[in-house]
């Protein structure tokens, strides 16, 4: 399965620190985390490998990697080889330089977006005032015609997600998604991570890298690691026995034909897909029939 299937899209984790610390983080990000071990130019490295594989989608994601020093560098060098580029970021730390990137470089954005409360936002990610400045932000980049979309996670009962998802549309985000919540990272309550818990779409077309250069099929699920750039060329990871073996597992648990589609707030170069209506706001197959009372996305923490 793993040999026929085309890599298309990659996400990018080019760092573990973030500036929020949210309960529910599937990456364990914090002001605690590092940017890893992969250097610029080992990143650089990677990219020249995905473009000679056929990848047309890169996601800058972390952590939060505007945070990230050298996102800039990156996001020029990925646009050059040809790339399709959105950043994953919470939206309270955009520099000049960046919104200059984003504007210079057609860069998509995509965040993450509790509450139409400040207070509940701000209990979510841990940061005082960091729905004021995301709220700023998101009003800033539609101001500036950059593409951008958002997600609503679900976190406790008190947030009112559909007050959430509403302000989204009010302030002008035409692509608001929603997921039901997964227990990775500090979501999971220190519970052991389960294939059962993906949405089964991982490695198909798809795969992620993280900051040590590891990569795994989805950023959810880091803990089927299938080898590292820093050891292995990636064209010899993708397809390899060790890939063959994870999406053996995942079909086990999920059953052939999971990967028919993907929930288009995890893939930027998706769009609403047939299985699933507005209402329901996710892409699962198996639960399309009713909303999710609950809710992620892959964003930073």
């Amino acid at each position: 399965m793993a040999a026929s299937t085309l890599l298309k899209f990659a996400w990018l984790e080019v760092t573990g620190f973030c500036n929020e610390s949210c309960d529910h983080c599937y990456a364990d990000s914090s002001p605690q985390g590092t940017h890893g071990t992969m250097t610029v130019e080992d990143w650089k490295r990677t990219i020249d490998q995905l473009t000679g594989m056929g990848v047309t989608d890169v996601q800058f994601i972390g952590g939060e990697p505007t945070l990230y020093p050298h996102l800039r560098e990156l996001i020029n060098y990925a646009h050059v080889a040809g790339l399709a580029i959105e950043v994953f970021s919470n939206l309270t730390h955009i520099k000049d330089h960046l919104w200059d990137a984003f504007s210079e470089f057609d860069i998509k954005l995509a965040t993450s977006y509790y509450s139409a409360s400040a207070q509940d936002h701000d209990k979510v990610t841990n940061l005082r005032g960091s729905h004021r400045r995301t709220r700023r932000n998101i009003e800033k980049a539609l101001s500036l015609g950059i593409p951008l979309r958002g997600g609503v996670v679900a976190v406790n009962t008190q947030q009112r997600v559909h007050e959430a998802a509403e302000d989204l549309t009010a302030l002008g985000v035409e692509q608001v998604g929603r997921d039901r919540t997964r227990a990775f990272g500090r979501a999971s309550r220190g519970a052991t991570p389960t294939i059962a818990d993906l949405c089964g779409h991982c490695g198909y077309e798809k795969c992620a890298i993280g900051p040590t250069g590891d990569v795994w099929p989805c950023v959810l699920g880091r803990f089927l690691r299938i080898g590292n750039v820093l050891e292995t060329p990636l064209s010899e990871i993708w397809g390899g026995a060790r890939m063959t073996d994870v999406l053996a597992e995942i079909t086990a648990v999920h059953g052939e034909g999971a990967q028919s589609c993907t929930p288009p707030q995890f893939l930027p170069m998706c769009g609403p897909c047939g299985p699933c209506p507005p209402s329901v706001g996710h892409c699962d197959p198996k639960e399309a029939a009713a909303q999710a009372k609950t809710a992620t996305i892959a964003a930073p923490a």
